[in-house]
């Protein structure tokens, strides 16, 4: 399949546009499939929004991408990266996660709060808030902590980060639960009258004390300590009965085992909840080598858990895929197994991930995709603007996806400035070809477009 290629007719200039102020000049989308349905059409695409749609359209002023056929999808957003800044910026910045998110077709991420100084208060969101405005390559929005300092004693300052700047509408002290189940009912209380979600962790702290594998036969063969399913599927049920009794919006983050998922099914239309492409393709088989990059919290689990996730994402038992993005310094990585930190880079391998455990074995199509990676995430974490219809009078905001290609995965050449991808040497399906915001050009043939 082609891609896009670009030409331009009539006098209009990117530059001209920018100093008088106005977006991005008119841009035809020639010969695009909007989820990989039917025959190519056009979408002209003019001050943010999509102006048409329907075949052979007029090019007269506009610049023109001859597309060959490419999958249009409404932008993904991520609702759990992992952005680093401010305090580990060795690891990750703000700037370099957003060309990562670019360049795997994301035009909004939700950055968590487990930053140093920790996002708890206005001031701590609105930096990063501002600062993603600044770079301006996807609509960052922050993740604002549950506790002071995650320290699960103290609720932190959810009004106040609610009414910022920023508008937080998410929670999370991911990477920590917040096991006590009084703050967590405090919690979810007060969420309401925010319009908020409280995104947990579900991880029982007493059941994985030292906990570093997948508590099952591998783990006992490695000699590593066992992080028990129960551990998760404990919280999630505790936390779905909470929140039904305080009538408020309950997400749970990166769901790993089966149980979870018969726990969520039980729960289905009053919570919702995420999967990361690492658990849908990988399990705790990969640990043989004992090789960090495959470290992950919550850790990978059995092939059953992985097959169990994935049918409940096609079921929508599981509403998204979020990447759990979580970049470390190598010295964080390249270390024995214990000492060694969890977590994967996801931004720019997601997409194919996904096509390979959902599209290719036929549990979803491209609309599915759309679903999973777009609509439902940005429904959950109240971002109006994005995952919108690809139809006249919506935003702009979409990702041009080559499906026939194919790409092999070196940590070294993604953006992220860490490379602990457990994709290594691997050759997935699908390829971004072109991410744009509001009609804007952000990431386009593997280079970000700034």
């Amino acid at each position: 399949m082609s891609e896009c290629s670009e030409r331009t007719i009539g006098h209009s200039s990117e530059r001209s546009e920018r100093i008088i102020g106005h977006g991005p000049p008119p841009l035809l989308l020639r010969g695009v499939r909007p989820y990989g349905e039917g025959d190519p059409i056009d979408l002209m695409l003019r001050d943010g929004v999509i102006a048409e749609a329907g075949p052979g359209l007029d090019a007269t002023g506009a610049e023109v991408r001859d597309c060959g056929g490419l999958v249009a999808l409404p932008g993904f957003v991520d609702l759990h990266t992992h952005l680093r800044e401010p305090g580990r910026e060795d690891a990750e910045t703000i700037a370099t996660g957003s060309a990562a998110a670019a360049l795997g077709g994301y035009t909004a991420v939700f950055a968590m709060a487990n930053t140093e100084p920790v996002a708890d208060t206005a001031m701590a969101v609105e930096h990063v808030w501002r600062r993603g405005q600044q770079i301006g390559l996807v609509d960052v929005a922050p993740v604002g902590a549950v506790t002071v300092g995650l320290g699960g004693e103290q609720l932190a300052e959810l009004g106040a980060m609610a009414g910022s700047a920023a508008g937080v509408r998410v929670f999370s002290d991911d990477g920590v639960c917040v096991h006590d189940p009084l703050l967590m009912r405090r919690a979810l209380e007060y969420s309401t009258s925010l319009g908020a979600v409280i995104a947990q962790h579900a991880q029982e702290p007493r059941l994985t004390v030292g906990a570093q594998a997948h508590e099952g036969e591998i783990a006992a063969r490695l000699g590593l300590a066992g992080w028990p399913a129960t551990a998760e599927e404990s919280i999630v049920a505790r936390d779905c009965m909470l929140a039904a009794a305080a009538g408020a919006r309950l997400h749970v983050c990166h769901v790993s085992s089966a149980g979870t998922v018969d726990v969520l099914r039980w729960a289905r239309g009053r919570t919702t909840a995420e999967v990361t492409p690492h658990h849908l393709l990988l399990s705790d088989e990969r640990l043989a080598g004992y090789d960090p990059v495959n470290k992950v919290n919550p850790p990978l689990r059995t092939r059953d858990d992985s097959a169990a996730l994935r049918a409940a994402l096609a079921e929508g038992v599981i509403d998204c895929v979020a990447t759990d993005h979580a970049p470390h310094a190598p010295q964080d990585k390249d270390c024995e197994w214990e000492a060694a930190s969890p977590g994967m880079l996801g931004l720019q391998t997601a997409l194919s991930v996904v096509v390979e455990t959902m599209v290719r074995p036929g549990l979803l199509d491209w609309r599915g995709v759309a679903r999973v990676m777009s609509e439902r995430p940005a429904a959950v974490g109240g971002i109006a603007t994005q995952g919108r219809p690809l139809a006249t009078g919506e935003p702009a905001t979409l990702v041009l996806v080559d499906p026939d290609a194919t790409w092999t995965v070196r940590g070294a050449q993604l953006a992220s400035l860490a490379s602990n991808t457990p994709f290594e040497g691997m050759t997935l399906p699908a390829r971004v070809v072109t991410t744009l915001l509001r009609g804007r050009v952000t990431a386009d043939d593997g280079k970000v477009r700034r």
